[in-house]
């Protein structure tokens, strides 16, 4: 059974690159109340280990309040001394098969790009979930890889494991992706980032 279940809760959050201050925690439990959220990933990318779990405890504990799955990005060794309830992992990063041993039945979710093959292995790999893109233009980091409408369509007509699109999703764009079946929208720029909106009030608008 799939860990990663599917909801009417389309919003999976990715923190910014850094947490220095405590407003963070703050603007994190109002994007909470709004129980829109499914899915909270941290990805710290240069923190040192004990920075990077004291972070995720403290976060760890505001997903528990409101029902948030936490995911921490690219360590399953990491997602297991916080006590996450899994691991995002790129292609790069640790295989599946090493981190399930580490995980057990912990939700494992894998980047697939814009990639018909990386799709396939990871439904052979029986991940989790699979994440697909970057749909859109995105500040949040260097885009190697475009994803479209049609890879997507390809992903949703061969798998039922839950798709996640990601990159540059905002107000403007991200009824496209839901219209075509994408399960949940990863969303990190348009809260954290956003010139217009707090945080709380940006996710109010989705």
């Amino acid at each position: 059974m799939n860990k990663f279940k599917k909801s009417k809760k389309f919003i999976y959050i990715i923190s910014p690159n850094t947490i220095k201050k405590d407003s963070f925690y703050k603007d994190l439990e109002l994007i909470f109340k709004t129980r829109k959220v499914s899915y909270f990933q941290l990805r710290l990318k240069k923190e040192k280990e004990s920075r990077h779990i004291y972070i995720g405890k403290k976060i760890k504990k505001l997903c528990k309040k409101f029902n948030v799955k936490l995911l921490i990005n690219d360590n399953p060794i990491l997602s297991k001394k916080i006590g996450a309830d899994g691991c995002h992992l790129g292609q790069n990063d640790m295989n599946i098969h090493e981190a399930r041993k580490i995980l057990k039945n912990k939700i494992i979710g894998l980047t697939c790009h814009n990639s018909k093959s990386l799709i396939l292995k990871a439904i052979n790999d029986k991940v989790d979930y699979i994440a697909l893109g970057a749909f859109f233009s995105t500040k949040t980091k260097k885009v190697k890889y475009r994803a479209n409408i049609k890879i997507l369509r390809y992903a949703k007509n061969i798998t039922n494991i839950p798709i996640v699109a990601i990159g540059g999703i905002k107000l403007s764009n991200y009824k496209k992706l839901l219209l075509n079946k994408a399960n949940f929208l990863a969303i990190s720029s348009y809260i954290w980032n956003n010139k217009k909106l707090k945080p709380g009030e940006a996710i109010k608008k989705l």
